[in-house]
């Protein structure tokens, strides 16, 4: 990752500023400044500043604001065409990297006041594919779950505990690992999550995520948990070390269990298991897809459609599967 130390100031501004004003998480925030520090050692490159071409052996804290003033619309999008080209960026890759050119050109034209002109302020987004989300069907999902219920695993209760909340709930990893005992109110039955944007939202838990937590909690570790800044005495999940569960834990702990329960592990994944909790409230708890759109988090609705294209798929297959389909 690009520290800040190599950055030109205005960046480091803008960056303090989606901290403090835009209230961005911290990836969002490394987010930020490695397409932008991207962006700036292309413009190196593309404005003959440079006869480097090793992007990792350019530096851009020399940048001055001058030079930002003289990129176009027409600079953004050699950039973007060069990913393209170069590294056969994805469509999903090059939207985000043109998000973060824009917001970063609206504040240093709109809120800093450091250039007059925008050469952002048309940059559209990279049209993208539109591809239904890989999920586990009902009987995968009772499987992984029913393999994952396993004594022979010491940790079986905690392990069962974090798939039911992904499969019933349908959390980001990031919520997961970060869930504190204080969340989770036990007399209401739901808990509360930061979400993206350092959002907070209620999920309400039924029976089966009550009741693995219930049991979990029975044998969490109650004494020499760690004191440490991931603030573990009071994580709801420990790993063995008795400190805040990791992201990479629990995917080790997901890849696991999709393994033993004969799964395919390049297909599916902690996030797969989020899509198979949306998929499956919208096919067999006929939840309103407002209501989805808030159990999951998302900001937009559009995002939230894409489940009511599984079901319009899977509709489609039901007619396509009819025996009296090749009469």
């Amino acid at each position: 990752m690009i520290s800040r130390e190599d950055n030109p100031d205005f960046l480091n501004s803008f960056l303090d500023y989606t901290i403090t004003i835009l209230n961005k998480s911290p990836n969002t925030i490394k987010e930020y400044n490695y397409d932008l520090a991207t962006f700036l050692k292309f413009i190196k490159v593309h404005f003959k500043m440079t006869d480097e071409e090793d992007f990792s052996n350019i530096l851009i804290k020399d940048i001055s604001i001058e030079t930002i003033r003289k990129i176009t619309l027409d600079d953004i999008h050699a950039f973007l065409s060069y990913l393209t080209n170069t590294y056969h960026s994805k469509a999903t890759t090059r939207a985000r990297k043109a998000s973060s050119i824009r917001v970063f050109f609206n504040y240093l034209c709109s809120k800093a006041s450091l250039i007059e002109v925008n050469p952002a302020q048309n940059l559209e987004t990279p049209k993208l594919d539109k591809r239904l989300p890989k999920y586990l069907s009902l009987d995968d999902s009772k499987r992984l779950l029913n393999i994952t219920y396993n004594e022979d695993n010491r940790n079986y209760k905690r392990d069962y505990a974090i798939i039911t909340l992904f499969l019933n709930c349908g959390l980001r990893l990031s919520e997961l690992v970060g869930i504190n005992l204080k969340d989770i109110d036990f007399s209401e039955c739901k808990m509360t999550v930061i979400g993206k944007g350092n959002k907070e939202r209620t999920i309400y838990l039924n029976k089966a995520c009550m009741s693995s937590l219930q049991e979990y909690l029975e044998i969490r570790p109650k004494e020499g948990v760690k004191t440490d800044k991931l603030n573990s005495k009071n994580a709801l999940f420990l790993s063995e070390r008795k400190e805040r569960i990791s992201k990479r834990t629990v995917q080790y702990i997901v890849d696991k269990e999709l393994r033993a329960a004969g799964l395919d592990t390049t297909k599916y994944s902690t996030h797969k298991l989020r899509h198979t909790a949306a998929t499956l409230m919208y096919q067999y708890g006929k939840v309103d897809i407002r209501a989805l759109q808030e159990v999951l988090g998302h900001e937009s609705i559009s995002t939230t459609e894409i489940y009511t294209h599984v079901a319009n798929e899977q509709a489609r297959d039901a007619i396509e599967n009819n025996p009296l389909a090749n009469i």
